[in-house]
């Protein structure tokens, strides 16, 4: 099975410079083809301590000169706060300087801060991330980006350098509503699951994503790629504390970034969906709240995590599994013996599980869901 790396760069609750924390994530990077890993992958992030990634391109560049096979993938481009020329210009000039390895990762976005300082409208931004989404697609395959739309016109303009090869097979797109799930199917884009909400509902919306993305595109879609957040040791006892640390931590950064408790979500376009999750919230409590997230990620000895991780492989019927090992305010030495076990006593099982090809494997058109536990 694919096996990719997530670096986060978050700097929280003070306890490392921003040079500290670029630098010893730089470390860890740096080290993942060697290890084993099939991609390494970073989010977009602005402005805020909970993730330092503000140009994702320019890292996989400096990743793509230190390494030969390692892929390189978004998780995700923001498109609403990019300009479409920019994304095509920036994919392709990777593809060209890694040799093919480039994935493309998109997605249209959830932090007002960030929304705000773009002065980008998110009540524009599914409408703008499907418009983006069908010029930029378009262009990574034939080298001309053009599009008039409601939001987007853009005149016929060629694209130089020109494709090195085809995006088909790795082009995703990260989801957590039923809507946008809907919403990629449509534009033929992978599927992206971060862990955020219960396993049988993701099985429910991944059904309907899979039987969508068949009747629009007359091909089965790829199995989607699933990102967890992963905290290991031979200790069950010092397993637990991590989970209950730093699993939590990254939890309630979630929750301080996006606003995840602002009922205001349900008077913005597109975004009514996390109006619930802000009512949910309110009725458990932060804490209670993060307790269900922390849940959902894999955490214990060796074993017991990549028997968990598997099962969600299983379940969701993934072609890859994204792994982050580096979060939550983590200390040096922490994150290090957790990169470290990971890399030694995990990752060779996980890259031994077959699940019918590299990232970018379409389903089998007899796949059954397992029932959720």
């Amino acid at each position: 099975m694919h096996v990719g790396l997530g670096m986060n760069f978050q700097a929280l609750d003070g306890k490392m410079s921003d040079a500290e924390v670029y630098e010893f994530e730089l470390g860890l990077a740096a080290r993942a083809e060697a290890l084993g890993y099939d991609s390494i992958w970073t989010p977009e992030h602005h402005f805020t301590d909970y993730m330092m990634t503000p140009n994702v391109p320019q890292f996989l560049s400096w990743i793509a000169g230190q390494t030969t096979t390692i892929r390189l993938g978004t998780m995700v481009t923001v498109l609403p706060w990019h300009d479409p020329v920019r994304v095509v210009e920036n994919f392709t000039l990777l593809d060209h300087l890694s040799k093919g390895r480039a994935i493309l990762g998109l997605g249209r976005g959830l932090g007002q801060v960030e929304f705000n300082a773009f002065r980008v409208k998110m009540a524009e931004s599914r409408r703008r991330f499907t418009e983006y989404t069908e010029a930029i697609v378009t262009a990574l395959e034939t080298g001309v980006i053009e599009h008039d739309g409601e939001l987007y016109k853009q005149p016929r303009t060629r694209i130089r350098p020109g494709p090195y090869a085809s995006f088909k097979g790795r082009r995703f797109a990260s989801s957590n509503s039923p809507d946008s799930l809907d919403l990629i199917a449509r534009l033929g884009l992978g599927a992206m699951i971060i862990a955020q909400k219960p396993w049988d509902k993701v099985i429910v919306d991944l059904d309907r994503y899979r039987k969508r993305f068949l009747e629009v595109n007359g091909e089965e879609a790829p199995k989607p790629v699933l990102a967890m957040f992963v905290c290991v040791s031979e200790d069950p006892a010092e397993a637990e504390r991590m989970r209950r640390v730093y699993i939590q931590r990254y939890a309630r950064s979630t929750i301080e970034h996006y606003e995840f408790d602002n009922v205001g979500f349900s008077e913005i376009e597109g975004y009514e969906y996390y109006a619930g999750l802000a009512k949910l919230i309110n009725k458990l409590g932060i804490d209670g709240f993060n307790d269900i997230l922390a849940d959902l990620q894999a955490w214990g000895t060796p074993d017991k995590v990549a028997d968990t991780l598997l099962r969600y492989v299983d379940l969701a019927q993934a072609g890859g599994l994204l792994v982050q090992l580096c979060f939550g305010g983590m200390e040096k030495d922490v994150a290090q013996a957790n990169y470290e076990l990971f890399a030694e006593k995990v990752l060779p099982r996980l890259k031994a599980y077959d699940v019918g090809g590299d990232l970018g494997v379409p389903y089998s058109p007899a796949v059954q869901y397992a029932a959720a536990e």
